[in-house]
């Protein structure tokens, strides 16, 4: 009977680690914050919080819709229900009162999500020419320089970025292959490798930079994108992605430009844009940036399109 009960044990222990690993510690941090704020909302207003009903969870939606968007009032919804679903609970997600107040809130507020600006070739070269003309160590400046290079280049993510181990990469005549060992689309770890060819201009170039960077800072194995303690010494630790966004705002700044609609996202959908700027596929795209579907390729084409085939340039005036 005891070794029953120790192996049930085991066996629990080993689901919940299982369901655990089923999502990234981002999604489920998300799923966290998400519910909390669910729960303190339920609690003001006397409310039952786990399990909820269909009706609750539209009120909260409601309350949400006066300052947030569409797409943070669909994340909350899908939070709640995982949160549910994990406590062995069920909720109705699709419960007309639930479906039809969503449907209400977006014809009220529109359905128009502004996304953050993509950061173009313009913008790069400006970041670029501002690191060159800092009053600063020449190790900070290919620090930060092939940081952006590289997150522009390889059309990455933040968190893919300052993911990078000297370990993935491989330099070759054509250029430099990087592996991504997981990414947002990628929760099972089966990896992708990125290609990225040497430029024409060595100051913007991706490799060189970062060939220079290897080379001065020594970095043989682990984090290639390191903090730097006190006194410009640099460590063994690896830069968090909310210091991608830091640098990029710092250096748009220093250069004159607004940075307020910049995030960690403008590298990876600058990329994508000035690709499909200069006649690259969807495919082609997809391949660099790892996206599944094609619909938000297609949005990163159509806005790079829309002088390049826009119906005036037939006009003459």
């Amino acid at each position: 009977m005891n070794e029953l009960t120790t192996d049930l044990k085991s066996l629990h222990e080993a689901t919940l680690n299982n369901l655990k690993s089923s999502k990234a510690n981002n999604t489920l941090r998300a799923y966290k914050s998400d519910f909390k704020d669910f729960g303190a909302f339920c609690t003001k207003h006397g409310l039952n919080v786990l399990p909820t009903e269909p009706k609750v969870v539209s009120l909260y939606l409601t309350h949400l819709s006066k300052n947030s968007k569409i797409s943070t009032l669909r994340r909350r919804l899908v939070s709640i229900s995982m949160v549910h679903k994990l406590k062995g609970h069920y909720l109705d997600t699709k419960h007309p009162i639930i479906v039809e107040n969503l449907m209400g809130i977006r014809r009220v507020k529109g359905s128009i999500q502004k996304g953050k600006k993509p950061l173009l070739i313009n913008y790069l070269k400006s970041i670029i020419n501002v690191i060159n003309d800092q009053k600063t160590e020449e190790i900070k400046k290919l620090r930060d320089k092939s940081i952006i290079l590289i997150g522009f280049g390889g059309g990455f993510r933040r968190t893919e970025l300052i993911s990078i181990d000297h370990e993935d990469l491989e330099f070759v005549p054509e250029g430099l292959k990087i592996t991504i060992k997981r990414s947002k689309t990628d929760q099972f770890g089966e990896g992708m490798i990125k290609g990225l060819p040497y430029f024409s201009n060595e100051i913007y170039c991706p490799i060189v930079n970062l060939k220079r960077w290897l080379a001065i800072t020594k970095i043989k194995s682990g984090p290639i994108f390191r903090r730097f303690s006190k006194g410009s010494i640099l460590t063994d630790k690896r830069l968090s992605d909310q210091s991608v966004v830091l640098l990029m705002k710092k250096y748009l700044n220093l250069a004159g430009i607004e940075n307020e609609n910049f995030a960690g996202h403008s590298l990876r959908s600058g990329f994508a844009t000035v690709a499909a700027e200069s006649g690259a596929d969807e495919r082609s795209i997809m391949a660099m940036t790892g996206h599944k579907t094609t619909q938000m390729v297609r949005r990163y084409i159509k806005e790079a399109n829309l002088f390049k085939n826009n119906a005036l340039n037939k006009v003459k005036l």
